[in-house]
Order: C-alpha cells, then sequence, then structure tokens
C-alpha cells in the first residue's frame, strides 16, 4: 500500500502538505545530534515557532553525563495550550537524530548520521502543525506538546544514552500532581507506506489507551493503515512515563527495514498524504 494516496482528503483542519514542509526545514538544518550546531539551531527554532501558537513554552535544559564521560547538553521543549485546564492530554515526539547509522548493511555508511526524516522529524512535524491548529481550535482538553531531546544517542542494547529526554521528563513534570488522562507518543509516523500496528507496552500497560486511538481511526476510515492487531514491542520514550504512572502509549510505525537508523532515512521516504492521515486521528482525540 502506497502513502495512503487514496485518502488524500483532510478530515480535521490539520495539514499534512504543511508537516511535509516542516519536516524539509528540519532537514534543512542538518543532523538534529545533541550538542552540535544543528541540535542547537532547529531547538532554537521549535521555540520560536511553538512560541507563536502555544500559551506557554517551558524549555527544559540540563546536561547529561554519558557512559564514555561526554558532557552532552539536552533540551525538552513543552508546548502549552490550556494550561489552566486540570483535564490534559500529553502528546510526546522526539526532535533528535541518531549519530550513527548502526543498522545499515555497508560498513562503511555505519560512521555516519541519520537524517531523520520519519525518525525524529516525522514526529516533530506532526506536533508543531497541530500546534497551529489548535492556535485556531481549542482543544477540548488542555493539551501538552512534549519535544524531547536525546532519544536516539546511544544503544538501545544495552540500553545506555536512550530515552534521555523522556527520562528526564518523567522525573521533572510540570507539576507534582501531572497525570494526564492519557498520552500518545508519536514516532516514525510518516513513512510513504503506513501501517501503524498496536504496540506491546502500550497494550499491557494502557490498553484503555490504545482502544480510544484505533478507535478513532477506525471512525476516521482509517482502518487499514491503524491496523488493529499487535505486531511490535518497542523499546521507546514512553517507557520511562509508563513507570512514572503516565498513561502514555506509543504510536509508531516500526515497519522500516532497510531504512530505519540508515543514511536513507531521507526525504523521499515520507509523504504528506501519511502525514494527514496521522494528523487526523490526533486532532480528532483533542478536538471532539
Amino acid at each position: 500500500m502506497f502513502g495512503a494516496c487514496g485518502h488524500g482528503a483532510a478530515h480535521t483542519p490539520f495539514d499534512g502538505r504543511a508537516a511535509l514542509a516542516l519536516i524539509r526545514t528540519q532537514l534543512d538544518f542538518g543532523p538534529r545530534i545533541p550538542g552540535t550546531d544543528g541540535a542547537l539551531r532547529c531547538g532554537d527554532w521549535i521555540v520560536a515557532t511553538m512560541a507563536k501558537s502555544a500559551d506557554t513554552v517551558i524549555v527544559q535544559s540540563w546536561t547529561h553525563t554519558t557512559v564514555r564521560g561526554k558532557q552532552l547538553p539536552l533540551r525538552n521543549i513543552l508546548a502549552r495550550y490550556r494550561p489552566s485546564e486540570t483535564n490534559r492530554v500529553l502528546y510526546v515526539t522526539h526532535w533528535d537524530t541518531r549519530p550513527v547509522s548502526d543498522e545499515a548493511t555497508d560498513p562503511a555508511e555505519r560512521s555516519q548520521p541519520v537524517p531523520g526524516a520519519n525518525d525524529g522529524a516525522s514526529g516533530t512535524a506532526l506536533l508543531m502543525e497541530l500546534g497551529a491548529v489548535l492556535a485556531k481550535t481549542p482543544p477540548t482538553y488542555g493539551v501538552d506538546l512534549l519535544f524531547v531531546d536525546g532519544e536516539d544517542y546511544g544503544t538501545f542494547t544495552p540500553e545506555h544514552d536512550v530515552l534521555l529526554g523522556s527520562t528526564y521528563f518523567a522525573s521533572h513534570l510540570p507539576s507534582s500532581g501531572y497525570r494526564p488522562i492519557f498520552g500518545v507518543l508519536w514516532d516514525m509516523i510518516g513513512d510513504r507506506d503506513l501501517q501503524i500496528y498496536e504496540e506491546g507496552n502500550s497494550l499491557q500497560q494502557a490498553p484503555e489507551v490504545v482502544q480510544r486511538v484505533w478507535h478513532a481511526a477506525g471512525d476516521l476510515g482509517y482502518a487499514d493503515y491503524f491496523v488493529p492487531r499487535y505486531k511490535y514491542t518497542v523499546t521507546d520514550d514512553h517507557v520511562p512515563l509508563l513507570k512514572a504512572g503516565l498513561r502514555v502509549i506509543d504510536v509508531i510505525d516500526f515497519d522500516y527495514q532497510g531504512i530505519h537508523h540508515t543514511p536513507r532515512d531521507t526525504f523521499d521516504k515520507v509523504s504528506a498524504a501519511s502525514l494527514q492521515i496521522v494528523g487526523d486521528v490526533a486532532t480528532t482525540l483533542v478536538t471532539q
């Protein structure tokens, strides 16, 4: 199935083409690896852009010491809509990119950084475009759009220097009683060949949120793209948040073989149609 081209019409004010342009802008900064100029400039751009739509923007800055002793500057960005509202929804994405292409089949490519068109930029674009929508269409709930840093820096097996931003946020919540009614991590959602399956940790620890999201997708006519079936269990930014008691699930298209964590994660691998589908679901969940 190709990029959901048969479903090009928007169901909500979310604009998939505008989101696609936001991916292009991120790629123009180059790799968004923590501690690099590309990350600095991209982070500044996210803060400035979200300040135009959100009621308030909070920046969490800290330094992480890696297992090799490197001092890594990191920054989470939290854009809040209706911040005084008690009933809240938390949306999460990571905005950093991976410093090495460890899954490249060509050994010569493995030291190259990942461009991160889908793995990093797509979720970021989704939340940024959603922010523009929420500025014009007030949400039903208070909404927090969280852009976390350092998700993809180190190694996942064993887990060293990864999920850094979500782990930091989990121990530095906006308030001591912060408990959103539900949360969604949006990761790798721009794939032209979009198929999102239910994720294992999400099903086990927040099944009611999985049901809420997949039900909304089905009502929109997107059951071919939000497949109501388990396929993967993924170590991702929702895990530290679940451990902190937040009901956050992972919406991720993990069928990205041959592209994931390689130099081939480029602009031609993502589409406005896929962004429109996921954007319609994300928008519907907080506005209807």
